[in-house]
């Protein structure tokens, strides 16, 4: 499998990132090992997380996933076949890119995940409150004290973004390397009109969130009635419900029975064949749903079907 660089870092990642916020939510710590195994074992690496994840859980207060990674990576003996990703500013026990709490959110991340670095750490959210400068260099001395490989932000305006990346340059601190933005084929506008051009011409990779629309662009909700397969995600997916998300959902159909494939690994497939984007974050809850997921590395969509596809979603 063909490993894409992350940005202009020494990371290098296969296409398909796992996403973690399920660990300790909707799957068990059982579960959640077989799946890592899964994952890792089929040749891919990049597991994303976050220290807030999943304090939204009842009975939760948040560190959970990267709980559960920590003891897989202890168990398994895999950890330098995986790059750990995790995030820092919107848990409430660490809220902030402030240097100071920057400093005590890795400690807990680290011993969560009962390793010695995490290789690629992230702004969760942008923090207005902080110069940038003083962000980039809490972030700069934790590579420099060996905790962090490499670091990225999340859910950053172009605006901010491209402020961060001149603020690294101007004071020659390390920058982000990737960008982790919502996009996918019903959430378009945003990246492609003001963050694309920006990450393209500055060579950031991108690991974008929510790559299947909250499982809408799995086909699995078509209808009010269908909402009722998931509580937990229908009122994310209710706004696609209209004519633009089934004419999607029929491009998706019509791609995939021509490869054989489902709506689902056609979705990523396309995510993937985007030059900008270096690996989409999927998640899975069981491993039959994962090995579906991870087919989707093995489709080549033609350029004829991507941009039935871009129609479709326009």
């Amino acid at each position: 499998m063909q490993h894409r660089r992350l940005g202009r870092s020494s990371l290098s990642t296969a296409p398909l990132a796992f996403g973690g916020n399920v660990f300790g939510w909707s799957v068990d710590e059982k579960r959640s090992f077989e799946l890592l195994d899964r994952f890792v074992d089929a040749g891919f690496n990049l597991v994303d997380t976050a220290d807030v994840y999943s304090a939204w859980a009842p009975g939760n207060r948040g560190g959970e996933s990267e709980t559960i990674i920590g003891k897989w990576l202890r168990q398994s003996g895999k950890r330098d076949r995986v790059l750990i990703a995790t995030k820092v500013a919107k848990w409430a026990e660490h809220k902030g890119l402030s240097p100071i709490n920057i400093q005590q959110a890795v400690e807990g991340s680290l011993k969560r995940l009962q390793t010695d670095y995490i290789d690629l750490y992230q702004a969760h959210e942008d923090d207005a409150s902080v110069p940038l400068h003083e962000t980039l260099g809490a972030f700069a001395r934790l590579i420099e004290q060996g905790k962090v490989r490499v670091i990225g932000a999340s859910n950053y305006g172009a605006d901010r973004f491209a402020e961060a990346l001149e603020v690294s340059a101007r004071h020659h601190l390390p920058r982000y390397e990737s960008l982790q933005p919502e996009y996918n084929l019903m959430v378009r506008g945003e990246y492609e009109k003001h963050l694309e051009p920006l990450v393209t011409k500055e060579q950031v990779g991108v690991i974008n969130y929510y790559a299947l629309a909250s499982g809408f662009l799995s086909g699995k909700y078509r209808s009010e009635a269908d909402l009722g397969k998931s509580a937990a995600r229908s009122g994310a997916v209710r706004k696609f419900l209209d004519p633009r998300g089934l004419g999607v959902l029929a491009a998706l159909d019509e791609v995939a029975a021509a490869h054989r494939a489902t709506p689902s690994q056609v979705a990523l497939a396309w995510l993937m064949a985007r030059p900008s984007i270096t690996a989409p974050i999927a998640s899975a809850t069981s491993v039959e749903q994962l090995d579906e997921l991870l087919g989707a590395a093995k489709l080549e969509l033609s350029r004829e079907e991507i941009a039935r596809l871009d129609l479709a979603s326009a």
